[in-house]
C-alpha cells in the first residue's frame, strides 16, 4: 500500500507541473525546476512545525480550527513556505531572467509541496479504492489549489520585478494567496464532500484568473 501511496500521490502533482509548464515559452532547466519542486515538498517540514506554534499559541486564545483566523493563519504559514522555496532556488541565479518565471518557480513549488502532503493523505488509507478516490479528490481540489494560490503570489512577484519593487508586490501576492487558499478551506468545511461542486466552481474561477496572469506576463517576455 505505501508503493500506491507514494506513486498515486506523485501522479496529481506532475500532471499539473506538466501543465502549467507549457504556459513559458522559454522553458526553464530541468534541472531547477527538478530542485523547485523537491524543495517545496520539503519545506512541509517547517509548515508543520510552524503550524503546531500557531496551534498551540490560537489554542492559548481559545481559537479553535474552526476560526476564520485560524484558517487564514494556517494557509498562510503554507503559502510563505512555498514561496521561500521558490526564492531560495531562483535567488541571483542567471538563469532567473524573465518576469513569468517567477510564476513558474511559485507553481512547481507549490506543486512540490502538494505532492508531498498528498503522499502522507494516501498512507492514510486503508484500501486502494480509497486510495484512489482521495487522489481524484485532491488532483481537482487541494493539488490545484496550491498551484493556483502560488500562482497569484508569483503573478505579484512578477510586477514587482517589472515594477522594481518586489518586496510589496510579493506581500500583495501573499495576502490574495491567502485569501484563495483561506477561501476554499472554509468552502470545504462549510459544504465538505457532500457538495464539493462549490469549492470546484470556485477553483475554476480562480484557475481562470491565474492562466490571464500568464497571458499577461508572457507578453512582456
Amino acid at each position: 500500500m505505501i508503493f500506491w501511496a507514494i506513486l498515486l500521490g506523485i501522479i496529481p502533482g506532475l500532471i499539473w507541473l506538466f501543465f502549467y509548464l507549457q504556459e513559458d515559452p522559454h522553458p526553464e532547466p530541468k534541472s531547477m525546476i527538478f530542485m523547485t519542486f523537491v524543495v517545496g515538498g520539503l519545506m512541509s517540514v517547517p509548515v508543520i512545525i510552524f503550524q503546531l506554534w500557531a496551534n498551540d499559541i490560537l489554542t492559548f486564545f481559545n481559537i479553535g480550527s474552526g476560526a476564520i483566523i485560524f484558517i487564514v493563519v494556517m494557509a498562510l504559514i503554507e503559502e510563505i513556505f512555498k514561496f521561500l522555496a521558490a526564492f531560495w532556488i531562483t535567488y541571483k541565479n542567471p538563469e532567473f531572467d524573465e518576469a513569468i518565471d517567477a510564476m513558474i518557480y511559485t507553481v512547481t513549488a507549490a506543486l512540490g509541496f502538494a505532492t508531498l502532503e498528498n503522499v502522507l493523505y494516501l498512507g492514510n488509507t486503508d484500501s486502494l479504492s480509497m486510495a484512489f478516490s482521495t487522489v481524484a479528490l485532491r488532483f481537482i481540489g487541494a493539488t490545484l489549489l496550491h498551484a493556483l494560490a502560488s500562482g497569484i503570489l508569483g503573478y505579484y512577484w512578477a510586477k514587482g520585478i517589472i515594477k522594481k519593487s518586489a518586496f510589496i508586490n510579493i506581500i500583495y501576492g501573499l495576502l490574495g494567496a491567502g485569501f484563495v487558499h483561506s477561501l476554499f478551506n472554509l468552502l470545504i468545511k462549510q459544504y465538505q464532500l457532500v457538495n464539493f461542486i462549490y469549492p470546484s466552481l470556485f477553483l475554476i474561477l480562480v484557475a481562470v484568473f491565474v492562466l490571464t496572469d500568464f497571458d499577461k506576463l508572457r507578453k512582456v517576455v
